[in-house]
């Protein structure tokens, strides 16, 4: 009743679908020799070189030497992310 048609004419003009089937359907379509980020699709020689999504606005942390990293908005206050991310490395948070 409500725009039936405009909602099939939204997909029709490439909306993606609301599930993760596009997601899925690019990673493995994706071609790549070393190693597939999977946040952002970008090729890397390893895991710890994958970029953040929004690099503007995140800053990357490595949280151990496996190479596991997290990317994290960043706060207001220079250094409070990181200052953060530190204590949790402690068990301080």
């Amino acid at each position: 009743m409500f725009g039936s048609s405009s909602s099939s004419n939204q997909r029709e003009r490439g909306n993606v679908a609301s599930d993760s089937s596009w997601y899925q359907q690019t990673y493995g379509g994706a071609t790549c020799s070393n190693y597939l980020c999977p946040g952002t699709l970008a090729c890397v020689d390893k895991p710890t070189h994958c970029p953040c999504a929004w690099p503007g606005v995140e800053e990357k942390f490595e949280l151990d030497a496996d190479g596991i990293a997290v990317c994290l908005s960043r706060g207001g206050r220079a250094g409070f992310v990181g200052r953060k991310v530190e204590l949790a490395r402690k068990g301080l948070l």
